[in-house]
């Protein structure tokens, strides 16, 4: 496939080097612009493009970065792209940490939905549940004892397969997390974040899942601070 990568951070990096290693055509872009991205496209092959064009032209697109900077994509990043085109988003809401109090986050939106809302394309949301040196590291053939899962959540059941099949690809077992709002089962602070299970440990992580987002996830009124100091 021809996959476009906006992002070139610790999931959108590791994402790029596993899709080439399997032979998928690599776009990625970052805020930075291509100049910046000579080292990963030495390591890997993959192109690098301005944001304004890593959608265009794509079999599918991931959008890999904070969730503060979602707001800031060029508005017109996916015009003349198919509807048919699977938009993957992987991020998650990290209030005190990087991104601040972001009200609609607040108020109960999942965060895969804002996402939707601000890019105007609906989104799968997957990979954002798992630590980037895992998901780099950790792929087994499908089959093998103890391969991880990994939890995707969707409204389009065709995008979805898409990205469930991609997910298998990379060496993880793929497990339907339902509906796009729905994918608040698998944000930070649930059962299944950073919990490394295999299908039925996703499965019943996702089932145990309360939609209160734990305090350390919830925005203060003096959000942000930083990963090693909260705020």
């Amino acid at each position: 496939m021809k996959i476009g990568i906006i992002g070139a951070g610790q999931i959108g990096g590791t994402l790029t080097r596993l899709l080439t290693k399997l032979g998928h055509e690599v776009s990625v872009a970052n805020s930075r612009g291509p100049q910046s991205l000579g080292a990963l496209a030495h390591q890997t092959g993959a192109k690098p493009v301005e944001v304004k064009d890593a959608a265009r032209g794509q079999d599918l697109v991931i959008v890999t970065i904070p969730e503060a900077r979602v707001p800031e994509l060029p508005k017109d990043l996916f015009a003349g792209v198919p509807a048919s085109v699977p938009v993957i988003d992987t991020g998650n809401y990290y209030p005190q940490h990087r991104d601040g109090r972001i009200a609609d986050i607040e108020a109960g939106t999942t965060e895969s939905r804002w996402v939707a809302h601000q890019i105007g394309r609906p989104v799968i949301k997957a990979f954002n549940n798992i630590y980037a040196s895992h998901l780099l590291d950790n792929g087994r053939p499908k089959g093998s004892a103890n391969r991880i899962a990994l939890p995707v959540a969707g409204d389009d059941p065709a995008a979805k397969a898409i990205v469930m099949k991609l997910v298998d690809e990379i060496g993880f077992d793929p497990v339907d997390a339902g509906t796009l709002d729905e994918s608040w089962r698998q944000q930070p602070g649930t059962p299944v974040y950073t919990a490394d299970r295999d299908v039925k440990g996703v499965q019943d992580a996702l089932a145990n899942a309360r939609p209160q987002r734990p305090p350390e996830f919830r925005g203060t009124e003096k959000s942000p601070g930083t990963f090693t100091n909260p705020a």
